[in-house]
């Protein structure tokens, strides 16, 4: 029977269990994907911590890449023995094998490998709508990004510099730092020493940047603010050292008209042909050599608590699967 990792109650890492399931056949509408590499993301132990509660029991995972073993009636999307990779909206990614809606796959070109796949659809779709449908970053525009060095980091900082951007990201070592500036980031701010407004605030002659783009919430929420410009926009799309605090409007006009926006990506890819245009966009960068995928750690699927935990410290560097 294939093995799942579910949970029982929202927690820490250890409310993460290995179980065996049944995987029935596919109803209408739907295909059975034999997966063989998970991606892991944050919003995985948001999930997990009941930040984003879930029904119970649960099985964690929203990213994945496998082959098709079986379409239900009425499927056209895709065909037995198709390779395909998925960014569902609808949790359970986190098995060896499970039944999926067939119009949320998108099929693989050969020449992108499984893991490379299941780390990067989703980050990359993210990357993909933030800096070009969120706030469509133009050549010579400077932006900041936070978690430069990060899954999604990484793939945007490339795609920005494809772009044309100047960008200055945030991250938490030197290591990082460099790392990112290898990936097309260029001023990386080490912001457990340095003052991050002090320094974007330095860098745009005091003008700020017209973009801030933060998955981290509670910890940069205040200064990604104060480091915009008149009219300049905060693109607040991930909450990694939690929740940011409630805001009163007026603080935007107080600090110059600013924009907030709390965007998600299944909001962007609601509909097949977005969906499509954001995975064929992020395999067309991928495949021109202009963005690249890095696949740093790799957990077997029993050992999902130790990702999480590593995910949660900050240890990882780039993108992350877990192997069923």
């Amino acid at each position: 029977m294939p093995h799942v990792i579910r949970i029982h109650e929202h927690g820490g890492p250890e409310v993460l269990r290995v179980e065996s399931i049944d995987v029935s056949d596919p109803g209408v509408g739907q295909a059975r994907v034999r997966q063989s590499a998970i991606g892991l993301n944050f919003i995985d132990t948001y999930h997990r911590t009941g930040l984003y509660p879930l029904a119970l029991p649960a099985v964690l995972g929203l990213e994945a890449a496998g082959v098709v073993e079986a379409v239900g009636e009425g499927v056209t999307e895709v065909a037995v023995g198709q390779r395909v990779a998925y960014a569902s909206s609808v949790p359970g990614a986190y098995a060896q094998a499970r039944i999926i809606a067939a119009d949320r796959l998108v099929v693989l070109p050969d020449d992108i490998e499984d893991a490379t796949a299941a780390a990067m659809l989703l980050k990359g779709m993210t990357a993909e709508y933030l800096i070009r449908r969120t706030y469509p970053v133009h050549a010579g525009q400077t932006v900041l990004f936070h978690a430069a060095a990060g899954g999604v980091g990484l793939i945007a900082c490339q795609w920005l510099k494809q772009l044309g951007a100047n960008v200055i990201g945030t991250v938490s070592t030197d290591e990082k730092a460099k790392l990112a500036r290898d990936h097309g980031c260029d001023h990386a701010i080490v912001y457990t020493r340095e003052d991050v407004v002090a320094r974007v605030r330095e860098l745009t002659d005091d003008k700020g940047v017209p973009v801030v783009y933060d998955s981290v919430g509670k910890s940069t929420f205040t200064s990604s603010l104060d480091c915009l410009a008149l009219r300049g926009m905060l693109v607040s799309f991930g909450n990694a050292s939690g929740k940011p605090d409630p805001i009163d409007p007026l603080i935007l006009s107080q600090k110059g008209s600013l924009y907030l926006t709390r965007p998600t990506l299944f909001a962007y890819i609601a509909t097949r042909s977005e969906l499509l245009a954001s995975a064929h966009a992020l395999f067309d960068m991928v495949r021109n050599g202009h963005v690249r995928v890095e696949v740093n750690q790799h957990w077997p699927l029993r050992d999902a608590a130790d990702a999480h935990r590593a995910l949660e410290r900050r240890d990882t560097v780039g993108s992350s699967v877990l192997i069923p």
